[in-house]
């Protein structure tokens, strides 16, 4: 079994070394590499003030967070959770870099689990291309009308999405729907599975090489089983 979360947080700003804090963490948990229904997430309060650029971003205020538990009171939980599993994140070195700044500031030891950064294999099959988790929804077509302002746990489900399509899209979930027997698999199956064309893609061969192969073909003898599609390929061209 293949166990991963996907994973996001929001923040008070951009630098744990600077005074920012964590302020929201979003899981889904993925079994071969489908989301099996099973979710983490919470808001902390940051004890300190929420800039007005962050607040932009996110839409958490310091009075929303004022009630919410610290990070020491909700690291066991979190942890609990995502275990031994592989982390897949969006720019992987930002989250990181919160989650093991709040983690020692709780007297905990940074994470050591494997981590696996979308952005980098989004680089990797899109050279040159846009990678913002936005820019990749509209590649693949993924709705993130939503997504209005960021959220760690709206923003975890639409990087799963996108996570399934870097490694292959739906061909890729249909195998391992085959293969897996997570309960939500018959629902997700469901949802991917592919359909017939309506109207036939038209041949791409022309007469001629429709003929060549017919003539090709006719020398293999009767019993060979290209001669059942013979007909078929003369046919379609």
């Amino acid at each position: 079994m293949n166990r991963e979360i996907v994973l996001d947080t929001e923040t008070t700003g951009l630098s744990p070394a600077s005074g920012d804090r964590l302020v929201e963490i979003g899981c889904v948990e993925l079994i071969n590499h489908i989301p099996s229904g099973n979710h983490y997430h919470v808001y902390i309060n940051p004890q300190r003030s929420m800039p007005e650029e962050a607040f932009r971003v996110h839409g958490l205020s310091e009075e929303f967070l004022a009630d919410k538990a610290l990070f020491g009171d909700v690291v066991s939980d979190f942890q609990a959770f995502i275990g031994d599993a592989t982390l897949v994140i969006h720019n992987a070195p930002f989250d990181m870099g919160f989650l093991n700044a709040e983690l020692e500031r709780a007297g905990h030891k940074p994470l050591a689990n494997r981590v696996i950064d979308t952005v980098m294999l989004a680089r990797q099959k899109h050279p040159g291309a846009r990678v913002s988790l936005d820019a990749m929804c509209k590649h693949y077509g993924i709705d993130n009308s939503r997504r209005t302002l960021h959220g760690a746990l709206l923003d975890s489900e639409i990087l799963a999405e996108v996570y399934l399509e870097l490694l292959g899209g739906k061909q890729v979930s249909l195998a391992l729907i085959a293969e897996s027997n997570v309960s939500g698999a018959d629902a997700i199956a469901t949802r991917v599975t592919a359909t017939a064309r309506p109207t036939p893609l038209p041949s791409r061969l022309t007469q001629a090489e429709a003929e060549a192969h017919a003539a090709f073909i006719g020398k293999l003898g009767d019993d060979a089983i290209w001669q059942k599609y013979r007909q078929d390929v003369v046919s379609a061209s």
